[in-house]
């Protein structure tokens, strides 16, 4: 797989423009380079999970450019986005943007089969992983939110990706089943030759990262 990068020149948010900010990523020159492993560390109120919607094109309310692959994305069509997002970029957020009205497996497979990119039995042995395997029948708006961003982990890995954008996976999860999904998140991006962010308030889950990145 081929690699892809991400570049940040002097950008700063349009909410943090009347602030001080401290960093190595709002007001600077950032270049990450995948497939690595970075972690993206920051206090409450920083930035986390503004720095991952631009990343993933659903924010543009700020100064500055941000490149991928060399590409301003300010000059990205709608449909430039839909096949990043299709083949390319893979995102988890905080919110989990579930189907509350679908099942578990039913938000899956949804979006599995855009890209039939993995069986149903790959699919099966991820919910098991993480201990999902006997909710997979249940409407996702009855279930705890930690449930919820477990079927939204196994969600964000059912593409291609060359990144995997995380932003706060684990909030709502125990550290014994955070280690789990991370394990798992590992051994996908690495069948997918990709790399991931990870955005935490601090937390390491125990792993060793590539790069950290300070926000």
């Amino acid at each position: 797989m081929n690699p892809l990068s991400i570049q940040f020149e002097n950008v700063i948010p349009a909410p943090l423009a009347d602030y001080p900010t401290e960093g190595q990523v709002w007001r600077c020159g950032l270049k990450l380079e995948f497939p690595a492993r970075i972690l993206l560390n920051a206090s409450s109120g920083k930035g986390k999970t503004t720095f991952s919607s631009i990343v993933y094109g659903l924010r543009n309310d700020y100064s500055g450019k941000v490149l991928i692959d060399g590409k301003d994305v300010s000059t990205f069509s709608l449909n430039d986005w839909i096949l990043l997002r299709r083949m390319k970029l893979s995102a988890i957020f905080q919110d989990m943007q579930l189907f509350p009205k679908l099942t578990a497996w039913e938000n899956l497979i949804l979006k599995n089969n855009l890209t039939s990119h993995r069986d149903e039995s790959r699919i099966e042995q991820m919910l098991a992983r993480l201990g999902m395997a006997e909710r997979k029948h249940q409407l996702c708006g009855t279930l705890s939110l930690g449930q919820q961003q477990r079927i939204a982990i196994v969600r964000g890995m059912l593409q291609p990706f060359h990144l995997l954008v995380m932003d706060e996976p684990f909030s709502h999860i125990d550290e014994e089943n955070a280690a789990k999904a991370l394990e798992l998140i590992e051994e996908e991006t690495a069948l997918n030759g990709a790399g991931y962010i990870l955005t935490t308030l601090g937390s390491r889950h125990g792993k060793q990262f590539d790069r950290e990145v300070n926000l």
